[in-house]
């Protein structure tokens, strides 16, 4: 059986910040370290001791920070793969919040959903998005190791889950699997039927653990 480990990093100074995430290249906030800590402990309980296991993460600082911490607990290095980032919000990222909130424009109920221009310059529609999350994955499950990790972002994690379950990248314009920062979804692929299960999405019973600062 292969099992698929999706972490959403934790708090990101742009988090508390309130500003734009996206490309913006935040830090862990000390709260953020200390989640991290708890998700590679969680990480290390549930995968046998001597499994391989490779773990991939996307190159922002706030995803190669959590991953460092994961890492450090399996004796492996992260393979950053800059496609795993958020979705680039173009010249909002970095911005306040509101500054974005002003100029987006949602994509319609109805009509062409993954082109959808949102008004702000520079900012990946959510096909472009999509499309390299996919190739992403493509590349990682090609690996035929049992144990992956992947470290990403929660918007991202729409894509990566999407992915997994065979979604088409032009069907994919309504969907959502959101989960909160710092959380663990469990992918699972049986040997037998080869079907692909989300077993457990935005898992964060990890952080109830975390120390305090």
């Amino acid at each position: 059986m292969r099992t698929l480990y999706v972490v959403t990093h934790p708090e990101a100074t742009h988090h508390v910040e309130g500003v734009v995430g996206g490309w913006h290249n935040s830090r862990l906030t000390p709260a953020g370290v200390r989640a991290a800590v708890s998700i590679a402990e969680a990480l290390r309980s549930r995968i046998p001791d001597g499994a391989e296991v490779e773990l991939y993460a996307s190159d922002l600082r706030r995803t190669v920070r959590t991953a460092e911490e994961v890492g450090r607990l399996f004796g492996v290095r992260p393979s950053l793969d800059d496609r795993l980032r958020e979705k680039s919000y173009g010249e909002a990222g970095g911005k306040p919040q509101s500054w974005l909130d002003q100029r987006f424009v949602p994509p319609p109920a109805v009509g062409e959903r993954m082109e959808h221009d949102e008004g702000v310059r520079g900012a990946e529609t959510k096909a472009a998005w999509a499309r390299r999350l996919y190739a992403a994955m493509d590349d990682i499950l090609r690996s035929p190791v049992a144990h992956q990790i992947v470290v990403t972002h929660g918007g991202s994690l729409t894509f990566v889950v999407a992915s997994w379950i065979g979604m088409p990248v032009a069907s994919a314009g309504y969907a959502s699997f959101r989960a909160p920062s710092g959380s663990i979804t469990t992918l699972h692929e049986d040997d037998f039927f080869h079907n692909r299960q989300v077993a457990r999405l935005g898992d964060t019973r990890h952080l109830d653990s975390a120390p305090a600062g």
